[in-house]
């Protein structure tokens, strides 16, 4: 895996060994950041990374001007990995990587933050309600994002809070925000959609 554009652009980096991790394909990766960078800031954003695994969206984030990223993983050998590539990077200080279950994770008291990944196993159970969840339950400031992967199982293009949804090959990529009626980001969204 690479990043792709940043501080950090060009540097490589490994999925944790022994574990079937499904890491953000470079075209699906490439594509949901453009949309970010199109329609909002990351610079000194605080951004929340569910699912980790490798910490491929958490690095590009913050190679990309993010301020502080949070990397949520439950196997202890992908966090073990994701720090030891935040300190091969030189970034140690701007990841923390918080070995529990997602689901674990979303049931403590709330922090809210700018932009908010997942990529959970495509056939979890429950991915409708972890949406309900981060987007209501206190999980984006105000202007936040919350940046969903799943497959064609989960179509989300309806759901009042979905502002944008793109498929990139087998992923499809959904962003929602608690509050779609401040700058029109649901028409802006549609656009890019088509684009």
């Amino acid at each position: 895996m690479r990043i792709i554009t940043g501080k950090l652009k060009g540097r490589r980096f490994d999925a944790p060994k022994d574990m079937k991790v499904r890491p953000t394909s470079d075209r699906a990766k490439e594509g949901l950041f453009n949309v970010i960078e199109a329609r909002r800031y990351i610079d000194g954003a605080n951004v929340l990374d569910l699912f980790a695994g490798s910490g491929n969206l958490g690095f590009e984030a913050i190679s990309r001007g993010a301020m502080q990223a949070l990397m949520v993983e439950a196997s202890p050998v992908a966090v073990k990995q994701i720090e030891k590539t935040a300190a091969q990077f030189g970034i140690s200080d701007e990841v923390t990587a918080y070995c529990l279950p997602v689901e674990r994770f979303l049931t403590q008291r709330p922090v809210p933050y700018d932009l908010v990944f997942a990529d959970p196993p495509y056939d979890l159970p429950g991915i409708p309600e972890m949406v309900e969840t981060v987007v209501h339950g206190g999980w984006l400031a105000e202007d936040g994002w919350f940046i969903l992967e799943h497959d064609v199982r989960h179509l989300f293009h309806e759901h009042p809070n979905c502002v944008f949804t793109k498929p990139y090959g087998r992923t499809v990529v959904s962003i929602f925000m608690q509050n779609t009626e401040t700058d029109d980001a649901r028409e802006s969204e549609s656009e890019t959609e088509r684009d």
